[in-house]
């Protein structure tokens, strides 16, 4: 379980994978890469992979659970239950040649596609309890299959022209909640004796 700063541990995550596989694929100078907004000019000296978080979402199958029962320094507590995230991430090479970008795209894809669940030592960013690293989370990461129309409406948000580019969602980034409902123990309990309706 994470805190507020889960969203970017996610992205430093992630970003450490892929710079792992790019670095042993090239040689030197070996690609960067980096979360980017797509703005303003990005280096293809060296070749660059980069890494758009473009939409943060609830994850709509874990809403509405019941509040989750604590026991804290204070007492007994009730807890509203984590709040689960869903990434949504575009990457984007820019090499110069499309060649180089192209086989950036692959080796992207065929290290994520190996290495899709995320957990332990692979976590990056602050330590648990507030951030992923030491914690027991795990992440998984998908190929989002975004249709041609959905990809352009994209990069017509960020008033950037189309380049290729790949999109994946990591699914689940848990966010512990921060307030606590104090709650005492049941300690007595009234019974009242029903009375049969019209009599």
């Amino acid at each position: 379980m994470a805190g507020s700063g889960v969203i970017s541990d996610v992205s430093l995550t992630l970003i450490n994978v892929l710079d792992t596989a790019l670095g042993s694929l090239f040689p030197a100078p070996a690609p960067q890469v980096i979360l980017h907004d797509l703005q303003g000019v990005i280096s293809t000296n060296p070749a660059t992979l980069a890494v758009l978080l473009y939409e943060v979402t609830e994850d709509a199958s874990t809403r509405n659970r019941p509040m989750q029962r604590a026991v804290t320094a204070g007492g007994r507590v009730l807890r509203k239950p984590l709040m689960t995230l869903i990434l949504r991430y575009m990457i984007v090479p820019y090499a110069g040649d499309r060649l180089t970008e192209q086989q950036m795209l692959g080796r992207a894809m065929q290290t994520i596609y190996d290495n899709s669940i995320f957990s332990g030592p692979d976590l990056r960013g602050a330590a648990a309890p507030a951030g992923l690293v030491g914690s027991s989370d795990t992440l998984a990461a998908t190929l989002d299959p975004l249709s041609l129309e959905e990809r352009t409406r994209v990069w017509h948000a960020i008033q950037k022209p189309y380049r290729l580019s790949i999109c994946y969602q990591i699914r689940v980034a848990n966010v512990e909640p921060t307030i606590d409902v104090p709650t005492d123990l049941v300690r007595s309990r009234n019974f009242d004796q029903a009375v049969p309706v019209g009599e």
